[in-house]
């Protein structure tokens, strides 16, 4: 491949990967029929039992009646990519605060969700985005850009939101929110912070049209 890509000499390309030049002119080995037999046997083993792996395999194999051993089995289960399919338990959500039944709010103006996203500009300088979204409407309240944002202008975005909305009933944090956090629950609005799930995941939508080089 890297001959074919790069239009380099076979010497300098086994060079590269750490192979032996006398390997390259040795044809693959062809497998018996009772290798080809055995591996038709895992494919086969592998759709008909998809949650089971190759020692159940190994196990199946020695009652029909195949003299193979663990190894063999393994080895050739890898080689044809058979695998069981992992599955990924459903962690709980776990945190401190206000429990807001199933993470759902049910109506507008219940839970907003808070979190900063960073980004770059042209010349190498960072900047801050302060994101705010009703998880309800999914409407974007405010974007707040700046180079540094503290719990002060938190607050202040707060409060200025508030003036035509009121304030929200709980608003969800990141666990590293600190004391911006502290300071929204003093404005009467409960606090939930989260874990597993980041508010990210939410204000990407309406942040997404703001990410474009910027140059301020």
């Amino acid at each position: 491949m890297l001959q074919e890509r790069f239009g380099v000499p076979e010497r300098r390309a086994c060079r590269v990967v750490g192979q032996p030049r006398s390997t390259q002119r040795l044809d693959p080995p062809t497998p018996s029929d009772d290798e080809a037999e055995l591996r038709a046997f895992l494919r086969a083993f592998s759709k008909e039992r998809p949650r089971w792996g190759w020692r159940r395999a190994a196990k199946a194999a020695r009652r029909e009646g195949r003299q193979v051993n663990d190894k063999r089995i393994q080895r050739l289960w890898r080689e044809e990519g058979l695998k069981v399919p992992y599955r990924k338990r459903k962690q709980r959500h776990r945190g401190i605060g206000t429990a807001v039944g199933a993470m759902c709010p049910i109506a507008p103006n219940v839970l907003w969700a808070m979190d900063f996203q960073f980004d770059t500009t042209v010349e190498g300088r960072t900047i801050k985005l302060l994101n705010v979204v009703d998880e309800y409407t999914r409407e974007c309240p405010a974007i707040v850009v700046d180079r540094s944002i503290d719990a002060d202008r938190v607050v202040a975005t707060l409060d200025r939101i508030s003036l035509t909305r009121g304030y929200p009933a709980f608003v969800r944090f990141d666990i590293h929110s600190g004391s911006g956090a502290d300071r929204c629950s003093r404005r009467g609005a409960g606090r939930r912070f989260d874990r597993d799930r980041c508010p990210l995941v939410v204000a990407a939508r309406p942040t997404g049209a703001v990410r474009r080089p910027l140059a301020c």
